[in-house]
Formats: structure tokens, sequence, C-alpha cells
């Protein structure tokens, strides 16, 4: 288990051509002798160039029908994140490699103005973040959804973006532009308030009340902004359902959301392993909550109840976030973005002119 990273292994998946790799324990008896004192494990971005970065979808779960994720794998390392899985259609670990081997998409926003000039495009809302953090570290130098949202502000193109990280307030001057369009909404996700648990839960994640301070920036800036409870984790992270909400409200929250945890494929084992590492007195409850909020399964896939979980412990999570989002006054809020304002991108002669 490496310090400051979140998986606590890095098995290569066996689910598409990986061979399962065996560590020889001789070697690595002998490996410090060898090469010296063992190095923390560094962070890799490899230039990624597809032909296409609008992803649409049409889940009856989700409330968004395309979607653009500037980045493969997160720095972040939420030992949570559904995103695992990906990685290992490269061939890489859904554990560390997740976290430490990632892929930057600097052609985002050139794809993005050839698929805004298409005339069949249709606008709807795109969403960012709905697979791997857009605010992540490495955006502080590839700056590749910075270049996605000054490409929307010049369309005048509707966003919604979900992050962990108070790194978004860097665009604060594009989103509050935006937002007096009614063009952009953000989701910050607060999943605890613990900074001992976030240290192992999402250990580079921004500490949690520099979140609850980006949603008060945000707000104060005129930016609809929403807080994600996100996973709610039982036996970890569901006593604090009732005081995240009403310190995200206080904040300037206009609603909250939530999704029970999932662990999808390679997701499961690597949270079972966590819960070992970090959580031994309590692991084997979690589980069984876990279960059976997943009909009997670590994770449940089917549309409708994945997001929501089934029996007594979703009805009682549901029923107390409800009541504390009720208590908080909030969930009376709908917020549409428009999208009649949209102007197709200018090509290169319209801006010589």
């Amino acid at each position: 288990m490496e310090k400051g990273r979140g998986a606590t292994f890095n098995t290569q998946s066996e689910r598409f051509s990986l061979p399962q790799r065996e560590a020889d324990g001789d070697w690595l008896d002998a490996v410090e002798d060898i090469d010296g004192p063992v190095t923390r494990t560094r962070t890799q971005v490899t230039v990624e160039h597809p032909r296409t970065i609008v992803t649409r979808n049409n889940s009856p779960d989700i409330g968004f029908g395309q979607s653009i994720n500037a980045y493969r794998g997160c720095e972040h390392g939420c030992i949570y994140c559904f995103a695992r899985p990906t990685h290992a259609y490269h061939d890489l670990s859904p554990g560390l490699d997740f976290e430490t081997r990632l892929f930057a998409k600097p052609d985002a926003a050139a794809l993005l103005r050839a698929e805004l000039s298409k005339k069949n495009y249709t606008v709807m809302p795109i969403a960012l973040g709905t697979n791997t953090d857009p605010y992540q570290p490495i955006e502080k130098d590839w700056r590749i959804t910075r270049s996605i949202l000054e490409l929307l502000a010049e369309c005048r193109h509707p966003i919604f973006i979900t992050t962990k990280s108070d790194r978004i307030l860097r665009d604060i001057d594009l989103l509050a532009a935006m937002a007096r369009d009614r063009l952009v909404s953000v989701a910050i996700s607060v999943t605890t308030l613990d900074p001992a648990v976030a240290r192992t839960l999402e250990p580079r994640a921004p500490h949690p009340l520099r979140r609850v301070d980006a949603i008060r920036q945000l707000a104060d800036a005129g930016v609809p902004v929403y807080a994600s409870l996100s996973p709610i984790i039982p036996a970890i992270t569901d006593h604090e359902i009732e005081t995240i909400v009403a310190r995200v409200a206080a904040a300037g929250a206009r609603e909250v959301t939530y999704i029970p945890v999932r662990l999808p494929h390679e997701v499961a084992p690597l949270f079972r392993a966590w819960l070992d590492a970090h959580y031994p007195d309590r692991a084997a409850r979690v589980m069984t909550i876990i279960r059976e909020l997943r009909g009997g399964r670590d994770n449940d896939p089917n549309f409708g109840s994945r997001m929501r979980g089934q029996g007594v412990w979703a009805d009682l999570i549901r029923t107390r976030f409800v009541k504390a989002r009720k208590r908080a006054g909030l969930g009376a809020e709908r917020l549409t973005l428009r999208t009649d304002l949209f102007r197709p991108p200018e090509g290169a002669q319209m801006r010589l002119l």
C-alpha cells in the first residue's frame, strides 16, 4: 500500500486480453540491493489523439445526452470511482495504474469545434466530469478543460460540470459570464467532511472544506452550484448526511443529490482491500450492508435501481436525505439551461475579418 494513493494493489484485469502477472518473491527480496530504495510511483501522462470527443448516451439513469472527458484516469485516486474499470480497456490496471498512468486529450477543443460546426448538430447541454474529473491536478498544466470552456462560451453552448476540486475557481471568470445567460451549472462532490476519512477515501482530491468554500465562491459569483454526496458509503460516511447537507446549503448550494456506493467490476475487490487496510473493524459489516443495498451482490448494474439501491438500507438513506434536504430549504429549484442562444463557431476566415 502506497501512501497518498487510493488503491492498495495494482492487479491487472483479466476481463480482456491481460495475462495475470505474478510477483517473483526472490526478486523482490533483492530489489533494493540491486536498484536501491524503492521510489514512490510517479504520475505519467500519455497524449491521446481520439478521432471524436463527444460521447452520447441514452441511459434512463443519466440526466444528460452528451458528454466530454478531457482525461482518462484520475489522479484523485478515489477508491470508489466507478470509472476505474475503463483502464482495463487499455491493458492497464484499474488499481494504481488508473491513478498514476493518465491520458490527456489536447485536441479536445479542436475536435469539439469541428463537431459544433456540423450543419446537423443538435444543441443539448454537454456534461464534463461524467467519467474522470475535469479539474484533476494535471489540468493545472494541460488546461484542456479551460480550452473546452472557452469554446463553449464563444458559441454560447450550455454545459454541466461535475468535480470534486476547487481548481474550478480558476475558470470562475468564464463560468460567471456563462451563468448570466443561464448556460452553466456546476456540481461539487462533497463525500465527507472528515479529513481523516478523505485522506484515504479520495487521497489526492482537495480537502473537503476547500470544496465547500468553492461552492460559496461560485454561488457568490452567480454560478448555479449544486452539491453531490455521492457516493454515500454505509458505516463509513452515511452518518454525515445531515451535516453535509446543512453545510453545503449554508455555503450557497441550490440543490443536493446522492447515489449509494457502486462497486462495478474491478472496483469491488479494490474497495474490499481498502476496507481491510483502513477499516478492518467494520469491513465485514460495510460489505454486508452494501450487498443488502444491491440485491445480494456487490453491485447492481440494472437501470433504475443501480442509482438508488433497494431494500431497508436504501429506504433509510433516502428518508434521511429527503428530511435533511427539506430542513435545509432545498429541493424546490429546477434549473434548465438555455439552448436557444447557440451560435456555431466561426471559421478561420470569419475570425480574420
